[in-house]
């Protein structure tokens, strides 16, 4: 007994000292990230160096630049990714770089969205009025990958590389069939007859007010990509529509043929040109700065602590109710948001991009209520991305000005709920039944195990009625829009921020900078400093409790497992999350 407690209590003194080597170790790596992370280093440009930009990955609105999201424990690096707010801010700031030739391209396999290729495209035919070169070169150019390159000096493609351009199509999944045969009936409720996110529930194909609006919608986007094309190969529309519509690109050597590049060029070839282009010889080495690097050189603009601020303010993702995560706009996290704004007298005027599909129409109103709230103390200008549809347009109708890229899709004002009845699949698939009492005629409304009666219809028919009612007001009082106008181009249906500028939904066409420009006419600031929303935590500590203090975002590796079928997977998932009437853009609507 007496060697028995003598190696047990040697195994707990082991225990002991080992678990504190451990801490010690893990709080020496947490330092180290945070050191590294929150260091004030600043990186110098050498002369004759090249920005390069890197654009394959799904690129976000701000940077995260919180080192633990995406920390690489194999090589104990941090990964961050650089949002579009630092793409365009360092391109435009390169342009004027001394110590800046020319732009490295890498975006063959662009996957974010058209409004977001459109903003990175403009900023680099900025960029090239300074004279300097844009070389773009992949082995690969997915269609939307090849419009952002349209608008580099010089296109390469690799000599067995493959490129894409064949016109846009989207696809709808139906789901109806399936759920037939699992005994699971979508009770549907809804406003708007192009309010098309319930049709793969309740149809096995497109209805025809549907169809009618894609079609119109990526016809118009195929067209303003297809001009622009032609704009920056120096060709016309019907060369460019033409190589398109009959997919005349099928080989690299048919790219070159066709004027769509400029060579068949391997990587070591692109290096050589660049190197011709800065004058160096066959044995100088190449500069290269990455964005990521570069966000970290002297900003050579400094600016008076005197001056007025304008807010960025990013609403970007699901508009879910209560805090939400990241990827989402929760509305009381985008409320605390908008009250700091609010009562900062220093800020001028708010700049809120929206980037969103819609969500929660309850949410939605929240937030708009709170917009409603900063517009009457200092202007409000919203800059639409890729999406401000549905939701997305509800917090945004009411701002000062509103402003949109070309191909954002925005509208889709109207509003649906989803209850499904699940009695046929647990009764007589799973031999699953349920009993109950109630003390009155609607205690269990909204119950999942049986069919919704006809007078229950009528009850959350005329709620789903009076949300969309409201919907239409908020944006007649925002919009200053008789409702029958607003009538006209409601009913859910999507329209592209050109389009929008035509029927009144959007002021004028631009990016965040030509929001930022008139917030700062309306807030009469000839000068003025840009803070962003929300502040990234610069504390190392602040960082880890932010992280612990959510919950682990597992749609990421979700979408990342399923790859292809994600899609699939996001819709389904729809049916049994939706919470209260939604205002929201249909899942379905991915173009291509």
């Amino acid at each position: 007994m007496k060697q028995f407690f003598k190696f047990f209590f040697a195994s707990v003194l082991g225990f002991i000292i080992g678990s504190f080597l451990l801490l010690f170790v893990l709080f020496a790596i947490i330092g180290g990230i945070i050191a590294g992370s929150t260091s004030e280093v600043e990186v110098t440009v050498k002369p004759n160096s090249i920005l390069h930009v890197n654009l394959d990955y799904d690129i976000a609105e701000k940077t995260n630049n919180n080192p633990f999201e995406d920390f690489n424990f194999s090589s104990f690096e941090p990964k961050i990714t650089p949002g579009l707010n630092d793409i365009i801010k360092t391109i435009k700031r390169a342009k004027t770089d001394a110590n800046i030739k020319g732009i490295y391209l890498e975006c063959g396999m662009f996957t974010s969205g058209f409004a977001t290729a459109e903003q990175i495209r403009s900023a680099l035919l900025d960029f090239r009025e300074s004279g300097k070169f844009v070389v773009s070169y992949s082995e690969v150019y997915t269609q939307k990958g090849y419009y952002v390159a349209s608008a580099a000096s010089k296109i390469f493609l690799n000599p067995t590389g493959l490129m894409e351009l064949r016109g846009l199509n989207s696809q709808i999944t139906f789901f109806k069939n399936m759920l037939d045969k699992v005994g699971v009936e979508p009770q549907v409720f809804y406003c708007g007859k192009f309010k098309s996110a319930t049709e793969p529930f309740r149809y096995d194909k497109m209805s025809e007010p549907n169809r009618v609006m894609v079609a119109d919608l990526i016809g118009n986007l195929n067209n303003y990509m297809m001009q622009r094309i032609a704009d920056g190969r120096k060709l016309s529309f019907d060369e460019v529509k033409n190589v398109s519509d009959n997919m005349l690109i099928q080989a690299s050597s048919d790219a070159l043929n066709y004027k769509m590049v400029d060579d068949l060029y391997y990587t070591d070839q692109v290096t050589d040109y660049m190197r011709k282009q800065l004058k160096l010889g066959e044995k100088d080495k190449l500069q290269f700065m990455t964005v990521n690097k570069y966000r970290r050189t002297a900003d050579g603009e400094k600016k008076s602590l005197d001056d007025k601020k304008i807010a960025i303010l990013y609403a970007q993702g699901e508009i879910v109710d209560g805090k939400g995560d990241r990827s989402e706009i929760g509305s009381a996290r985008l409320i605390e948001q908008l009250k700091k704004i609010r009562e900062d007298e220093k800020i001028s005027a708010l700049v809120l991009r929206v980037n969103s599909p819609g969500g929660s129409a309850l949410a939605s109103d929240i937030i708009w209520r709170e917009v409603q709230l900063v517009k009457a103390k200092k202007p409000v200008v919203v800059s639409m991305g890729d999406l401000a549809a549905s939701g997305g347009y509800y917090i945004s109708c009411g701002a000062s000005k509103i402003v949109a890229l070309p191909n954002t899709l925005t509208g889709s004002i109207g509003v649906f709920g989803i209850l499904p009845n699940i009695q046929k699949l647990m009764n007589e698939k799973l031999g699953i039944t349920f009993d109950g009492v109630s003390t009155g005629k609607y205690s269990d409304l909204g119950t999942l195990t049986r069919p919704v009666r006809e007078d229950e219809k009528l009850i959350i028919q005329r709620g789903v009625d009076s949300i969309y009612l409201k919907f239409r007001t908020r944006v007649a009082q925002g919009r200053n829009m008789p409702m029958n106008l607003v009538d006209s181009i409601a009913q859910g249906r999507v329209w592209t921020g050109q389009q929008g500028l035509a029927n009144g939904l959007v002021d004028t066409l631009g990016d965040i900078h030509t929001a930022l420009a008139i917030a700062a006419k309306l807030a009469k600031a000839d000068k003025y400093r840009i803070v962003e929303f929300p502040k990234s935590k610069d504390n190392g500590l602040e960082q880890i409790f932010e992280m612990l203090d959510e919950e682990t975002n597992e749609e990421a590796h979700i979408k990342a497992s399923l790859g292809a079928l994600y899609p699939y997977y996001q819709q389904l998932k729809m049916l049994s999350t939706i919470k209260g009437v939604q205002a929201r853009l249909p899942y379905e609507l991915y173009i291509n």
